[in-house]
């Protein structure tokens, strides 16, 4: 039995009115790169991802598609359920549904212990709502009576009977959490979040009337009501353990969520109010990660600059695809991508860089080496960075080490050298296998695959195939 700490990593949940796109796939690899880590560092680890498949937009897109709501959602979950091993995701790692029958009793507890608390109560009142984010608005959070987020959406006015959680009543409970040291990463986004709640909160209706939106988890005691999508999906990442039969959530929460900059209020202020209302442990950490944009605009179908996961798998392979949203995707900025930037960024770095590197140093190894080089399982990756979200800047260092060995071979020639001294060459064919197995290495969290490849191929002696595929032009 292992003494380490075991580790939650979890995604947010995205919403199946649409097929996956590019920011959920980014988030779902760095999720997996940051349970593999920590699962090489001898933790156990429980990775959790999944669907959210309640709501208005759903209703309304199944509505539109001419298809019950819960076949719409089924299609639209295995697309995504899909897309773990087609990125290379943990085979353990938990697939979790909103609509799955244990997940709407876990959100039903919820709801209870936040009414106990004296956290759930009915009002009537005038709400400026946001149909794209499922979320109230405050006048404050408007551009031009706009959802910045979702400018072609009008903001709808509801007058309606709600259930109503007391977020007003979490500012300071919340302001205190903010207080301990990295709670949101990076540290702007928790600026930006203490900001909103020291604006001072007000509280927002958890449920929906059944006659006018009835795709969504019953109120427990009210069956004219349905849960808040909101509400009901957060749940998800404690229902996942086991709870609420489970109390001790089976000794995995609380854990680290990860989540883009629109879910910032969502994931570290609102589920953070609701487990704090349940008397629950809060989460860990939060990563805030920016958006993907597209030659300077955002994805959006209209514009035809929507890039699929499941294009970029077909294109580069899995492992070059993860390799290309770990690096070439800020972890807290927004990043632009185009075909031609990911087309260049393959082949400079991969199938030129990597790729090429392996096979050079193979090939001499398997030539002019009597026998596989006796190597050490060391890493120079920054596990610090790692740790902290950096997933670009862990590349960057293990593609600065690549540079540096194919300068290392440019000036000293071991292919010629070892026509006139071949025990001189040897020894940098040693040195060069051994400073490859040390890239390996630290490569097997982001590209486990690759990293096995060439871990073999030194075990072997032997050069591998080629690792990347030239793109045809």
């Amino acid at each position: 039995m292992t003494s380490k700490t075991p580790k939650y990593i979890t995604t947010t949940l995205p919403y199946v009115n649409s097929s996956p796109h590019i920011g959920f796939a980014t988030e779902l690899v760095r999720a997996d790169a940051y349970a593999r880590y920590f699962k090489l560092m001898g933790h156990p680890v429980f990775l959790n991802t999944g669907t959210d498949e309640h709501g208005q937009k759903i209703y309304d897109k199944a509505q539109e598609a001419g298809k019950d709501t819960q076949v719409f959602v089924d299609e639209l979950a295995e697309e995504f359920k899909k897309l773990l091993p087609e990125l290379g995701i943990l085979p353990e790692a938990n697939f979790v549904r909103t609509t799955d029958e244990h997940h709407k009793l876990a959100a039903q507890e919820m709801w209870r212990r936040c009414k106990e608390k004296g956290d759930i109560y009915k009002a009537t009142h005038a709400v400026k709502y946001c149909k794209g984010c499922e979320l109230e608005k405050t006048d404050s959070e408007l551009d031009h009576g706009k959802c910045p987020l979702h400018t072609n959406n009008e903001i709808e006015v509801r007058e309606e009977e709600n259930y109503f959680f007391r977020f007003s009543k979490y500012q300071q409970a919340l302001l205190a959490l903010y207080e301990q040291t990295d709670f949101v990463v990076p540290d702007f986004r928790l600026v930006e979040i203490r900001k909103f709640v020291e604006g001072g909160l007000q509280d927002f209706s958890v449920s929906r009337l059944k006659t006018k939106m009835a795709w969504g988890v019953p109120v427990p005691d009210d069956e004219e009501h349905v849960m808040y999508v909101w509400f009901d999906a957060l749940t998800n990442y404690i229902s996942v353990t086991g709870w609420p039969e489970k109390e001790d959530f089976g000794g995995w929460w609380p854990g680290v969520q990860l989540a883009g900059k629109d879910n910032l209020r969502q994931q570290s202020a609102i589920w953070q109010a609701m487990l704090l209302s349940a008397e629950l442990p809060t989460s860990t950490q939060i990563f805030i990660g920016g958006f993907i944009n597209s030659g300077g605009q955002k994805m959006s179908k209209s514009l035809g600059n929507v890039i699929s996961p499941y294009e970029l798998t077909a294109r580069y392979g899995t492992e070059a695809t993860r390799y290309l949203l770990l690096r070439h995707v800020h972890p807290f900025e927004d990043t632009d991508i185009t075909w031609e930037r990911l087309d260049e960024w393959y082949t400079a770095n991969l199938v030129n860089g990597l790729g090429n590197l392996t096979a050079r140093i193979m090939k001499m190894a398997e030539t002019h080496l009597e026998a596989p080089v006796d190597t050490e399982e060391v890493t120079s990756m920054d596990t610090q960075a790692l740790e902290r979200f950096q997933f670009q800047s862990v590349l960057d260092g293990v593609w600065n080490a690549i540079g540096q060995m194919d300068e290392y071979i440019t000036e000293n020639e071991p292919f010629k050298v070892v026509k006139e001294d071949k025990a001189a060459a040897q020894e940098m064919i040693i040195k060069l296998v051994k400073d490859l197995h040390e890239v390996a290495e630290s490569l097997v969290a982001f590209m486990p695959e690759t990293a096995a490849v060439i871990l073999a191929a030194i075990k072997d002696n032997k050069k591998p195939e080629n690792l990347f595929v030239r793109i045809e032009s």
